[in-house]
């Protein structure tokens, strides 16, 4: 105890007792003891808070690095589901624009068919031409555009 060996203790013991007299020697050792007793709890307390607040701060740093995995993680699943969506858009625009342009030279057909005669140069080239301005304007969607330059960045 404190480093302090049995004599040294009788010692002390020894001068207490002459120092405080046989009567007060008893309420003196209570005191002392209630006094240790509470010094030690508090010594106690504060190890605790102490431990208490390293913890709060780790989870605190804990929850910080979760939060930014978290946020990290759920960013590039909306890019990566972005990227899926505008492919599938891409590819219903194109087939979209591959059944315009089969139901147009099916329209030409029948009614080649149906006339029996050969289509004047000026609707033929006005089909053309409106065939044309589809694709083009599919081509030039800016959708498309979107997906190949991020697709672009992406690989580089």
């Amino acid at each position: 105890m404190f480093g302090m060996s049995l004599p040294e203790i009788v010692v002390i013991l020894v001068i207490a007792v002459l120092v405080l007299g046989p009567d007060k020697l008893p309420e003196a050792l209570v005191k002392f003891a209630k006094f240790f007793k509470y010094f030690k709890a508090q010594v106690s307390s504060a190890k605790s808070n102490f431990e208490q607040e390293v913890r709060i701060a780790e989870l605190k740093a804990d929850a910080a690095k979760l939060k930014s995995s978290v946020t990290d993680i759920s960013s590039n699943v909306r890019k990566k589901l972005t990227f899926e969506e505008l492919d599938e858009l891409k590819k219903s625009a194109s087939d979209f624009s591959a059944e315009l342009k089969n139901s147009l030279d099916f329209s030409q057909t029948n009614s080649d068919n149906e006339n029996s005669r050969i289509p004047s140069e000026n609707s033929r080239i006005s089909s053309e031409n409106s065939q044309n301005q589809v694709l083009d304007k599919l081509n030039s969607d800016p959708l498309n555009n979107k997906i190949d330059e991020q697709r672009e960045g992406k690989n580089v």
